[in-house]
């Protein structure tokens, strides 16, 4: 299964999608505020460091799968395959939205697990190069307000950089989180979970979890 977004790079001039935290997802102008502000240019450039939160590793457990994504066929066709949280639903995105080079791939909507959040999948045909590259060109879009701690890690059995940051919310800083991975093809994806607030983020990540241990590239 070959993924297409249209993009054949990351070094390509970014149209930004501008979307609300909390909108109803995949129709448009409601969804993740990517932002447009200039993250700290040594975010994903060195070792790990203390954030906000402390490690960028999520803590707790996975929470119970209730279907999967990626495959032809899904909700959403994507490089990669990974679990979807019991009661979350995936939407295939309708508009085009760009971040970092990469384009906006699906949203897994937590509302009707009782959250307020998304996990989003950005992706691209080509990566400039590895996924600590692709993960600060993400970050560099993001409305951070401090450093992120930047760490390397895994995804199901490959590599990949993770990020733990406050981004700027309505209410204030919250925290989000940002996972990049390359897939054998070539292909490049950010797994990332916002939130209303801190506390709508943290009850999320057992969700994430489940996308993180269970990722796949896609065959």
């Amino acid at each position: 299964m070959r993924w297409r977004s249209g993009v054949r790079g990351l070094g390509v001039v970014l149209a930004v999608g501008v979307l609300g935290t909390v909108g109803s997802g995949c129709s448009g102008a409601k969804g993740a505020d990517p932002g447009a502000s200039q993250a700290s240019s040594s975010t994903a450039s060195g070792p790990a460091s203390a954030g906000p939160g402390g490690s960028a590793a999520p803590d707790g457990s996975a929470a119970p799968a209730g279907g999967t994504v990626g495959a032809q066929g899904s909700a959403c066709p994507l490089p990669v395959g990974f679990s979807v949280a019991r009661g979350w639903k995936a939407k295939g995105v309708d508009a085009r939205f760009e971040q970092g080079g990469l384009v906006l791939g699906c949203e897994v909507d937590a509302k009707p697990a009782g959250h307020v959040g998304f996990l989003r999948v950005w992706v691209a045909d080509r990566a400039p190069g590895d996924a600590r590259v692709v993960l600060q060109n993400f970050l560099a879009t993001v409305k951070a307000t401090g450093t992120p701690s930047v760490t390397d890690t895994t995804a199901g059995a490959l590599p990949a950089v993770e990020a733990l940051y406050e981004a700027t919310g309505v209410d204030g800083p919250k925290q989000e989180r940002a996972l990049a991975v390359l897939t054998p093809s070539g292909a490049a994806v950010v797994l990332h979970l916002g939130g209303l607030d801190t506390a709508e983020h943290r009850a999320m990540l057992p969700a994430y979890q489940l996308a993180r241990q269970s990722l796949t590239a896609a065959p």
